[in-house]
């Protein structure tokens, strides 16, 4: 396991996120997930084609399923994905490209770090009651300095790449791929930098982590607004809200300060996804039946 606390130096943060406490920015419970086979609900993405549907994945070892949701968590259908393999499926994403509209599947977990390369799968989002598809094109990729664990990924259209943020390094770390590779060539990602704004663990966090499995720090989720303007990243235990300038990178924006919204009585928090508007993020958990959670935010 890559993750060892007795060798890992704790980065400071180089500023304390600011707790969102403004008016008119809260949770609401819009629902729960009603479909039953959705049991590890571990990426959330918005739809382009219907502003009132959410797609969902279920984490490693489940049949490769796209669940369609309702805003409420409603079950509006499953589509399996053929010529895919879930060995460990953790983020879920949605990009409009070439007039079409796209979810990337981010099969990208590595809990023990031993994954030589990772695959991600690009499908053209599916025409509801289609019970089945293919992949339009897969991606697998390498870390340039070893394997990673990974759970949280979103699209950059403006610069035609896919960011990837690591779980377990401390602090994580951002990489970045191409949208479109070269076909059939291995990708090698490049690594960004650190994303030192989130809080970083305290030495009691790291001494308490495995006898109370409470890892809230790592990032469980990402995804970017649909005007490229917001980034949201999830981790177990709060989200934080990121603003990009025009002409600033996506790296240079998750330096700044975040805004956080802490998750005190959520457990387990793994998918998050902004509605189509980028007013709303809509958060999820891993169990049967899980809460589905709307922010309302203000820009």
């Amino acid at each position: 396991m890559l993750f060892l606390a007795a060798l890992i130096t704790v980065f400071a943060c180089g500023g304390a996120p600011r707790d969102e406490d403004s008016p008119g920015r809260f949770f609401t419970q819009a629902g729960k997930l009603q479909n039953v086979d959705i049991r590890e609900a571990s990426g959330l993405a918005r739809s382009h084609r219907n502003d009132k549907i959410l797609w969902a994945i279920n984490d490693s070892g489940a049949t490769p399923t796209l669940y369609a949701l309702g805003a409420d968590g409603s079950d509006l259908g499953s589509v399996l994905l053929r010529d895919a393999t879930n060995v460990d499926w953790e983020d879920l994403a949605s990009f409009e490209s070439g007039g079409k509209s796209w979810l990337l599947v981010a099969d990208i977990g590595d809990n023990d770090s031993n994954r030589d390369h990772v695959t991600l799968y690009f499908v053209e989002e599916p025409v509801l009651p289609q019970v089945d598809l293919a992949p339009a094109w897969q991606l697998s990729f390498a870390y340039p300095d070893g394997p990673r664990d990974a759970e949280a990924i979103a699209v950059d259209l403006e610069h035609q790449q896919i960011l990837i943020l690591s779980k377990r390094t401390i602090p994580a770390v951002l990489y970045a791929v191409p949208l479109r590779p070269h076909t059939g060539e291995l990708t090698i990602a490049r690594r960004l930098g650190e994303i030192s704004s989130i809080p970083q663990p305290t030495r009691e966090d790291l001494d308490r982590a495995i006898p109370d499995n409470d890892w809230h720090w790592q990032p469980t989720g990402m995804d970017i607004s649909q005007d490229g303007r917001s980034a949201v990243i999830l981790s177990y235990r709060a989200i934080y809200t990121f603003k990009r300038d025009a002409g600033e990178s996506w790296i240079e924006a998750m330096q700044s300060t975040p805004l956080r919204l802490p998750l005190s009585e959520i457990r387990g928090a793994e998918a998050v996804a902004f509605d189509a508007s980028g007013q709303a993020i809509f958060v999820t958990v891993e169990q049967k039946h899980a809460p589905l959670l709307r922010f309302d935010r203000q820009r």
